[in-house]
């Protein structure tokens, strides 16, 4: 047996030979033929070296394509089930983080929405003293990515929203002019039922991604809608303080604001308010909100009320019958607070009214101006006997 696999072994090497005879070849160089051969065994030893060079060729190809298949995760090493538990725990807290950030997006958006559209409703229906505020938080750029399509419905709202603050903004603006022309031609400047403006700061901090600058842009047209609703709003309720309401249902005068000749002593002397005749017990009404300062007998006036309405305003009713409220008492625009009469430094029952500025008297009869003022003024001539007083150099 051993014999015969020898045999084998033989041939086998003497075919391998037969393979690599001694070839000659032929070159031509362009001007001469040239004869070289090349032996068996140099042949074999080429054949030998390239055949090396494959295998090793061939190896390197293997070990990459395997790393690479390692690499994508094809023919991974079986991982053990404690490893299996921590990457699904992995990954667990991954999807958990990502719905959580989605959620926290979504309520942001949905505040912002809900916020905004107070802050236009209370503009576009003339709400006062409602409490807007726009105070949601900002959305990093990595959190609106994740939740892009989450937001999308709520981003179509916002813009419609953006293009009704514009017009919002417009309206309200022309509303505090006209509010403020009406109080300039009171003798007040607007700035008067203003709050005081609010100290702010802070370090700068750049925006830098596209998203974030549009909302911020968005942000920008919303607070400045804020505060010109807001600047609307104070001079708004400001104004309740301005006395406008007649003191009496019917309002005539006997005599006006200014420098008079005294009914007592006959020279001219300065009159702080107006008289407006009636019979002992007409109701006498607060012509504007305000806190009772004074109910008290005061000299001259008589029986006299002072309310204060704030903002530096306050009205007097002097000669009064009777006194209905007491020190420290709010009252209302219209609320019965006395009785007409003749107390003090009176000819007759009548009502000496005044409206006083930063403790000075101005004219009251631009804060009487209405129908009724003027049909009063028409008949004033008709008084058949004139009720007349007030204090002396009213102060």
């Amino acid at each position: 047996m051993v014999k015969k696999t020898t045999i084998s072994i033989a041939d086998r090497i003497a075919q391998v030979r037969s393979q690599f005879k001694t070839r000659d070849f032929i070159f031509h160089d362009g001007r001469d033929l040239r004869r070289f051969s090349i032996a068996g065994g140099t042949q074999a030893a080429l054949a030998g070296v390239a055949g090396i060079t494959l295998c090793f060729s061939a190896y390197g190809v293997a070990h990459a394509a395997v790393t690479a298949v390692q690499l994508s995760g094809v023919l991974e090493t079986p991982a053990s089930p404690e490893v299996k538990v921590v990457q699904l725990q992995n990954k667990l807290v991954t999807m958990q983080a990502n719905l959580a950030a989605v959620k926290y997006a979504a309520e942001v958006h949905a505040a912002r929405v809900e916020q905004r559209q107070a802050l236009i409703a209370a503009v576009l229906e003339g709400k006062k003293g409602t409490k807007v505020a726009l105070t949601t938080q900002p959305i990093d750029a990595k959190t609106a990515a994740a939740a892009a399509d989450v937001i999308a419905p709520f981003k179509r709202v916002e813009q419609r929203q953006l293009a009704l603050a514009v017009k919002a903004r417009a309206l309200a603006e022309a509303r505090y002019m006209l509010a403020a022309n009406n109080v300039r031609r009171l003798g007040f400047a607007p700035e008067r039922f203003l709050p005081r403006k609010v100290a702010v700061g802070g370090p700068f901090e750049p925006i830098d991604s596209g998203a974030s600058v549009a909302d911020a842009e968005a942000d920008k047209q919303f607070r400045s809608l804020f505060m010109t609703w807001k600047k609307l709003d104070s001079l708004e309720r400001g104004v309740i303080a301005i006395p406008s309401a007649q003191p009496v249902t019917r309002v005539s005068f006997t005599s006006s604001y200014g420098v008079r000749s005294d009914p007592f002593r006959g020279v001219a002397a300065m009159h702080a308010g107006v008289d407006i005749p009636g019979a002992i017990g007409t109701p006498v009404y607060a012509t504007a909100d305000g806190i009772v300062s004074r109910s008290e007998r005061a000299g001259g006036y008589g029986n006299m009320i002072e309310v204060d309405h704030g903002r530096g305003i306050a009205t007097r009713y002097g000669h009064l019958s009777k006194l209905l409220v007491v020190p420290n008492t709010r009252v209302v625009r219209g609320q019965l607070i006395a009785l007409m009469g003749s107390t003090g430094r009176s000819t007759g029952s009548h009502l000496h009214y005044e409206v006083r500025i930063d403790g000075q008297a101005v004219n009251p009869i631009p804060f009487l101006q209405s129908a009724d003022f003027l049909r009063s003024v028409q008949d004033q001539a008709l008084v058949a006997k004139l009720a007349v007083g007030g204090p002396r150099g009213a102060k």
